[in-house]
């Protein structure tokens, strides 16, 4: 028969209020009382009802967190930093997989919060979900606009096109493409495309935007990213705004015997552990990760406790310096 509450307050011969006020951590107790609580505990084998302690604390210590797909090496790595930071501040995670479908966004969103969440990070594409817009629960994006009143944790993507067309440049490439997502979708990616334009004018170039959804079937990217070197057999350069794109074009030349970087250059976004020692050739813009996962906790916290927070919180970047300009 499982130990009750009252049967631990007998043992250590306190009352059913001292037992609770040492469970919830609530009020002075001497370290004696504690202890002599905690040894009923142990000789019990006594086990907290976690849900009533939830109520009384009116708080779950579940943390949700809500991306495009953890199969994204950026994303993947993301959610492992804001795992391993939540985790260090007594929190548990619940994840969701969005895929960039508003639908499937909003029914993981209503999941969450019938899961009594504390809080939600939010990396997701889509805006305007009405949830966001109505729901009482603290909230904190990573490079996204959810909505005006959301903190928004990034790295400077602005910055990081600039560096990476620049370099491009700097190696002698004029015919410069860039590969981006389509302009409804992140903050993030759209900065890294206007840095990108800003530039090429700024030189007199003409500026070439493909606009290729991350989420379409890899046959299908594959087709879209060979029609650029069909549309412009003399491209020169090629930013991509994210790196799995960028490994694709790699892949692409070689089947098309094109050389990087003699024939063309190539220079990708995000620079991942994992794609820094798979391809370590990749020249890409790296972006501080953990610092983000850190930012994006600890804003959240601030916001648990109603606290006032900056409304963005934007980290710089670093270049990986590979073979590919």
């Amino acid at each position: 028969m499982m130990a009750k509450l009252e049967d631990v307050a007998k043992l250590a011969n306190v009352s059913k209020t001292t037992v609770s006020r040492v469970l919830n951590h609530r009020g002075y107790l001497s370290e004696q009382t504690i202890n002599k609580v905690h040894q009923a505990m142990a000789t019990l084998n006594y086990r907290p009802n976690v849900i009533a302690q939830q109520l009384y604390k009116n708080q779950t210590n579940l943390i949700g967190i809500l991306l495009p797909t953890v199969a994204n090496p950026f994303f993947g790595e993301l959610s492992v930093a804001l795992e391993r930071r939540l985790y260090q501040q007594h929190y548990k995670v619940l994840i969701g997989n969005s895929m960039n479908d508003s639908d499937k966004e909003q029914d993981y969103l209503e999941q969450l919060l019938n899961k009594q969440i504390d809080g939600l990070i939010v990396g997701t594409h889509n805006r305007g979900i009405r949830e966001y817009q109505e729901m009482n629960l603290p909230v904190v994006a990573i490079d996204r606009m959810v909505n005006t009143d959301i903190p928004i944790v990034a790295a400077d993507n602005y910055a990081g096109g600039k560096l990476a067309t620049e370099l491009l440049l700097k190696g002698g490439a004029t015919k410069i493409i860039h590969v981006n997502g389509p302009k409804k979708l992140a903050v993030a990616a759209h900065r890294r495309r206007e840095a990108y334009e800003d530039v090429m004018r700024l030189h007199g170039l003409t500026p070439i935007t493909y606009e290729i959804d991350f989420n379409i079937a890899e046959s299908d990217k594959k087709a879209q990213l060979q029609q650029i070197f069909s549309d412009y057999p003399d491209v020169e350069g090629i930013f991509s705004s994210n790196d799995t794109d960028a490994a694709l074009l790699l892949q692409i030349a070689a089947e098309m015997g094109r050389r990087v970087p003699d024939d063309f250059r190539l220079i990708g976004f995000d620079g991942t552990q994992i794609v820094r020692e798979l391809l370590p050739q990749l020249t890409t813009i790296i972006q501080p990760i953990d610092e983000i996962a850190t930012q994006a906790v600890s804003t959240l916290q601030r916001r648990i406790k109603g606290e006032q927070t900056d409304h963005e919180i934007i980290l710089p970047v670093k270049l990986w310096p590979g073979a590919t300009i």
